[in-house]
This record gives C-alpha cells, sequence and structure tokens, in this order.
C-alpha cells in the first residue's frame, strides 16, 4: 500500500521523529514522508512514532492509499526530494 506521513512535531522531538521515518519512507518535504509499506511496517511505523511522540502535543496524519495507481501528485512551485516511483 502507498501511505503519505505528515507530522506537526514540538522541536525536541522532530530529530527523533524524522530519523525513526526515514528507516521505512523516503523524506520529501521537511515534515512529510511517502512511500510504499506493507502492512506490518505500517503498524511498526504507528507503534514506533506513539514511542516518540507526545500524543498530548504533537500530531501525525497518515494517508493510506491501498493503491498508488489511483493517486495523483501535483507538484507547485521546486520539488525539494523528488520521488520517481509515483504515477
Amino acid at each position: 500500500m502507498y501511505v503519505i506521513v505528515v507530522y506537526d512535531v514540538r522541536e525536541e522531538r522532530v530529530n527523533r521523529a524524522c530519523k525513526f521515518l526515514k528507516r521505512f519512507l523516503p523524506r520529501v518535504q521537511n515534515s512529510v514522508f511517502e512511500g510504499e509499506l506493507s502492512e506490518s511496517k505500517l503498524e511498526r511505523v504507528r507503534s514506533g512514532l506513539k514511542a516518540v511522540l507526545d500524543l498530548d502535543q504533537d500530531s501525525v496524519l497518515i494517508y493510506v492509499l491501498r493503491d498508488a495507481r489511483w493517486m495523483e501528485r501535483l507538484t507547485l512551485g521546486v520539488e525539494k526530494l523528488p520521488i520517481t516511483n509515483i504515477l
């Protein structure tokens, strides 16, 4: 499945969240990661983020698309970290 993870995390936890997510997905913008994950890896991401974050102060959005073929990605301006596997 194709996953997009967007986070808004307090400054003291940003580096930990970013390092953790880089283990699973490529970073496409400062607070955005996206790519293919299996269901088991998605669960590892969810449980790992819960351990890194303060759920009373931080926010993470995880968009799950069952198939990347049905997704359209539009970019305005400079694409900082392009992903080449998007259709």
